[in-house]
């Protein structure tokens, strides 16, 4: 799995995997709300904003792919950073699933949810939250999926106290995350913030 560096038609799930303008993408949507160490936050994704994102994160929610996860990168007045299992067995399922892009139709502003990749083409499960507007990303490939509705304060609360993660920091190693897990981060970062569960709403 790659590194942040920072005309089908199908009704699937709830989502219509298909192009659709800005001024259209009211119609589908879904909510999913993450119960995290620090409190609940609820994300609205809308489908039309980037169609093949919303899907792949609505089959990552459903397969409780989230849950236990740890927000293993929060850097203030940024972005606050998930989506690496726990689980190694896990990641390693989703190896070689990566996605082609979605075209960016809406921006990077804050409380936007969006996936993070290594490059064109490579997103798969990560996903990073705009903790301030971070337009700079639009042009880089960056599309948004959706935005937090309710408990915005929670996640700008996440234990950001590692910064930025190896080898620009002293923070969680990715590659280690999606070799050791859980257990690797509990052992030697054991007060980052994490997902209890990320479900759907009705």
């Amino acid at each position: 799995m790659l590194r942040w560096t920072v005309p089908l038609v199908a009704a699937v799930a709830g989502c219509t995997v298909a192009p659709a303008p800005a001024e259209k993408s009211s119609e589908g949507e879904y909510r999913v709300r993450f119960a995290t160490s620090r409190g609940d936050f609820t994300v609205r994704i809308v489908c039309g904003w980037a169609p093949l994102g919303a899907e792949r994160f609505r089959t990552l929610v459903e397969g409780r792919f989230y849950d236990g996860a740890r927000f293993f990168r929060v850097l203030p007045g940024f972005v606050a950073q998930f989506g690496i299992s726990g689980d190694p067995a896990v990641t390693r399922k989703w190896d070689g699933s990566e996605l082609r892009d979605d075209p960016v139709r809406q921006s990077n502003t804050r409380g936007r949810l969006t996936f993070a990749t290594g490059g064109p083409n490579t997103r798969t499960t990560q996903m990073f939250i705009n903790t301030r507007d971070n337009t700079k990303l639009d042009p880089s490939g960056f599309s948004p999926i959706g935005e937090v509705v309710e408990g915005m304060e929670v996640v700008e609360a996440l234990y950001s106290g590692y910064g930025e993660g190896a080898p620009d920091g002293k923070g969680p190693d990715q590659d280690r995350i999606e070799k050791e897990g859980n257990a690797y981060l509990d052992r030697e970062f054991p007060v980052l913030d994490f997902i209890k569960t990320a479900r759907l709403l009705p």
